[in-house]
């Protein structure tokens, strides 16, 4: 999938307070417990395919994980169910702002 939409971490940093944005971390319960970004959404990969029927449409998601590459995936699989998904370059190994710890 080449044409897939993707922000720098310092972008998302910078819109990922906008209503229309909502940031989903798909990595796993352990890595989320070191931090996440302040109001995404936890969706661990592995239940992506379940999840998604609960997402709105009209929102775009910029997925994100450790390093890019299962955000990536995450992405692929919300665009090719009609959704407006983008991938979050880096991963949180990029992230510049702050984190929570939940």
């Amino acid at each position: 999938m080449e044409d897939m939409k993707k922000y720098s971490p310092e972008e998302v940093d910078s819109i990922k307070e906008k209503d229309h944005i909502q940031v989903i971390d798909v990595r796993e319960d352990e890595e989320v417990a070191q931090g996440m970004i302040e109001n995404a959404l936890h969706i661990p990969l592995g239940e992506i395919q379940d999840a998604y029927t609960d997402l709105d449409k009209d929102k775009e998601y910029i997925m994100v994980c450790r390093s890019g590459r299962r955000s990536y995936n995450a992405a692929a699989f919300l665009q090719e169910q009609g959704f407006n998904a983008a991938n979050m370059s880096g991963g949180m190994l990029e992230w510049p702002g702050e984190i929570i710890i939940k």
